[in-house]
């Protein structure tokens, strides 16, 4: 049995989404394919109608900056993003998540946009897009002056995800196009630290992104993002609010920690880890992805770590 019909590249967003529209339901996007192809391969999805490839669409494959922002084409492969010296400065955390996804041959076709899309709270590049506060816009078919073209809209990150494996937005119909963060400013930094399993390809056990600004040194602003910590990626909220305020010691590490896991939804996974172990990771990577943040901060270094790995 075909798992699809009909392959198409359209070269714009307007042709992608009219392409989708025109399938009713039974078309799906595809970028490097690392994760769809193989659940139709192993009937985990059943065949589709057509695959919508958006790999050619310009804005899509693009890293810029503009209009105070920096912008990340949804089909921007994660070698692309190791190898921007742009996201090494301005989103350190992002090139360090994305460096250490699979392996080479995983790296150089699977996409940011792929990462987010396919809903894991352990998505190690959504993890540092959500510590950067990031949006993604999102094109969908609509009508102007009587012709089909699509409607964009920016969204916060975090309300792409619903549970484990399942995201807002709808491939059969709708498109990621990019998504856009802030650039770090004076005093602030990122980090990305995550503990693996090696297994062939390094399987994720747990992953932390931190970024952070600092005033002197107290902590003027913080994000974490934590995960797999529950069904979608988690914002550590109450450490974030614990943090603000005061100078970043060793003696608060372990108070920070205590209130993540707190918030956090840990559970045992046979294949990883167990959610005791997990729990005990936590103090492990706070330790490692924040003091590494502060100390970016304070020094102005930004040199990603860890990244290419595989």
């Amino acid at each position: 049995m075909a798992l699809w019909n009909q392959y198409h590249l359209p070269t714009t967003v307007d042709e992608a989404v009219s392409l989708l529209t025109r399938y009713a339901g039974q078309a799906r996007v595809v970028a490097g394919g690392t994760d769809l192809l193989l659940e139709l391969q192993q009937g985990r999805r059943p065949p589709v109608g057509a695959l919508v490839d958006v790999t050619r669409v310009g804005e899509m494959t693009r890293i810029e900056e503009a209009d105070g922002y920096v912008y990340v084409g949804a089909a921007v492969t994660h070698t692309a993003i190791v190898a921007a010296p742009l996201l090494a400065q301005q989103a350190t955390c992002l090139v360090e998540s994305c460096g250490v996804i699979g392996g080479p041959q995983v790296r150089n076709v699977a996409t940011l946009g792929g990462n987010v899309a396919h809903g894991l709270p352990a998505g190690d590049g959504t993890l540092s897009l959500v510590a950067l506060e990031a949006e993604a816009e999102i094109a969908e078919c609509g009508m102007k002056n009587e012709e089909l073209r699509s409607e964009r809209h920016w969204h916060p990150i975090g309300s792409l995800f619903k549970g484990p494996g399942e995201s807002a937005v709808d491939p059969t119909r709708e498109v990621i196009v990019r998504f856009r963060f802030r650039p770090t400013g004076p005093y602030e930094a990122t980090a990305f630290k995550r503990i693996m399993r090696p297994q062939g390809v390094a399987l994720p056990i747990l992953g932390m992104a931190v970024w952070l600004r600092l005033n002197d040194t107290i902590v003027d602003e913080v994000r974490i993002a934590l995960g797999p910590a529950g069904p979608t990626p988690l914002r550590t909220r109450k450490a974030e609010t614990y943090l603000t305020g005061i100078p970043l010691v060793e003696d608060v590490i372990p108070q920070v920690a205590d209130l993540i896991v707190a918030e956090a939804r840990l559970r045992t996974s046979k294949h990883r880890a167990t959610d005791e172990y997990r729990r005990a990771l936590i103090e492990v990577l706070v330790r490692r992805a924040l003091l590494l943040a502060e100390h970016r901060a304070r020094s102005g270094e930004i040199a990603p770590e860890g990244v290419g790995l595989g």
